[in-house]
């Protein structure tokens, strides 16, 4: 596996939770293009710096959200930015290393959160 960091995808998450997630610390949230993924169905994911390695390492949680480049890049505009959304909804308001599970982040949760950023971006003439 080899990871790059992705200046744009991280200027989309940090826009995106700007305008839905205020609780996200973005200058601890980094995004990455993988590359080499033998995985056929997933296309991004979020990883965390659990409590456990926090205290090892005396850090406040971070969060990477890897997009595996093979899967990622095949979507268009809008599915690209509804994998966003869904990743940045895994980070819980507490943003203290834990994650949400797909009982909240599911495709109802998700076409909501999208449904309201298109709405802003509408009102607000942003561009994403």
């Amino acid at each position: 596996m080899k990871y790059e960091f992705a200046e744009d995808l991280q200027k989309k998450a940090e826009e995106i939770s700007r305008i839905l997630f205020p609780h996200v610390i973005i200058e601890r949230v980094k995004c990455f293009r993988s590359y080499g993924s033998s995985s056929r169905h997933t296309i991004a994911r979020c990883h965390a710096l659990g409590k456990i390695m926090q205290k090892t390492l005396s850090k406040e949680a971070h969060y990477a959200i890897e997009f595996i480049t093979e899967n990622f890049e095949k979507l268009n505009d809008k599915e690209k930015t509804k994998v966003i959304v869904h990743e940045l909804m895994h980070i819980p308001k507490s943003f203290g290393g834990g994650f949400k599970h797909h009982d909240f982040v599911c495709e109802k949760n998700v076409n909501y959160f999208c449904k309201q950023l298109e709405s802003h971006k509408k009102k607000n003439g942003d561009i994403l």
